[in-house]
């Protein structure tokens, strides 16, 4: 009878924490329909709902050949060496917010591009799936930078639509 009571006891326990945990989540959902929520959820490719400050494939070649976008690749260095969209910078996401907030001759130094200016609509971050780049772009727009955009299709892609 003993264990029994114990193990009831740990069931109501467990069932108490597994509630306080959905609860705990459910102030992260998005209960007013989607066109009030800023946040974003993924689908099954793991990709953002949200395309508020998306960049398509066709919008990102289209700023490319007229030389209209400053590019950062917010993945981790050894991740661009199996490739990276040409003319893009790197800023690991880790330091996407001590970059923005560099001076533009400091950024410059550093990243050997000049810095991208706060109400500039051509500054677009990628990443691999599109995921980190929209957790930089929430940091770049928490900065000011409010016309900044994201490639949320990512490397992947890129690699798919653009093989060469």
């Amino acid at each position: 009878m003993n264990t029994v009571m114990h193990l009831r006891s740990g069931v109501c326990a467990l069932v108490a924490l597994l509630l306080l945990c959905v609860s705990a989540h459910s102030d992260d959902q998005c209960d007013n329909g989607a066109d009030n929520c800023n946040k974003w959820t993924e689908t099954s490719h793991n990709r953002p709902l949200n395309t508020d400050g998306e960049v398509t494939y066709e919008q990102l070649k289209d700023m490319m050949s007229t030389g209209s976008v400053q590019l950062f690749d917010v993945r981790e260095p050894d991740e661009l060496e199996a490739g990276f969209i040409p003319g893009a910078t790197n800023i690991p996401l880790g330091d996407v917010e001590q970059a923005l907030r560099l001076n533009p001759d400091q950024f410059r130094e550093r990243y050997s591009v000049p810095k991208p200016g706060i109400e500039d609509s051509d500054f677009v971050l990628y990443c691999q799936r599109g995921i980190r780049s929209l957790t930089a772009l929430e940091t770049a727009r928490d900065l000011g930078y409010s016309k900044a955009r994201h490639y949320a299709g990512g490397y992947n892609e890129w690699i798919e639509l653009d093989p060469q």
